[in-house]
């Protein structure tokens, strides 16, 4: 990493009920857990499901997150206040969040043994579909001005990645140009155009979703 190039990992956490599910619980402990469950803090609140690197990374000296309590992302170099500085709580993965930072910035996503299936910059894509979608309302506790827990609503897509991979291969297959691959020590690693594989993968879901 240099000062000069930002980095800008997904730093996601723990969604609302009753999105949990590894595992699942039980439906009348969903009313207690989101009563109780503690507010999202970007300094401490770890991320889940993500993997050890981007929990190591959030750590990182000098690394700024955004404050979306599920979509947040973290970023270190240059830049890196302001480019998760605006983060909306409303479509958190869409045209006011860092992946939008990113894309107008030109920037590249780094793969490190993984597939399209957590390519979190399609989820952009999905918004720039020129498509009709379904958007649903979730909450989460967050801190507010006077630092005191209240909940907080926000908007999203019904977000679906289950096509990702079939999205990323056939972009792979049409851009070979827009994709670097390479090791990282054992592991398998790709570096893609984020802003060839956006735009490419607004048009596959017009065509391909129903």
């Amino acid at each position: 990493m240099t000062a000069a190039s930002p980095t800008i990992p997904p730093a996601a956490t723990t969604p609302p009920p009753p999105d949990w599910q590894h595992p699942p619980v039980p439906d009348d402990w969903e009313e207690t857990i989101r009563t109780e469950r503690p507010p999202y803090r970007p300094a401490v609140t770890p991320t889940r499901g993500i993997g050890a690197i981007a929990e190591c990374f959030r750590t990182y000296p000098e690394t700024h997150r955004s404050r979306h309590p599920v979509y947040s992302f973290a970023a270190w170099g240059a830049d890196a206040e302001a480019i998760v500085a605006d983060h909306s709580y409303d479509h958190g993965l869409g045209e006011e969040s860092p992946l939008a930072e990113v894309y107008d910035r030109d920037g590249t996503i780094l793969m490190l043994g993984t597939g399209h299936e957590t390519d979190t910059s399609l989820h952009l894509a999905e918004h720039r579909a020129d498509r009709e979608q379904e958007t649903v309302t979730k909450s989460a506790p967050v801190l507010d001005e006077r630092g005191e827990r209240v909940m907080r609503e926000f908007e999203e897509l019904d977000y679906n990645s289950d096509d990702f991979p079939e999205a990323g291969q056939d972009f792979e297959e049409e851009y070979p140009e827009a994709v670097t691959r390479g090791r990282v020590g054992s592991g398998a690693a790709k570096l893609l155009d984020q802003r060839a594989i956006v735009d490419y993968g607004a048009e596959w879901f017009e065509k391909n979703r129903e």
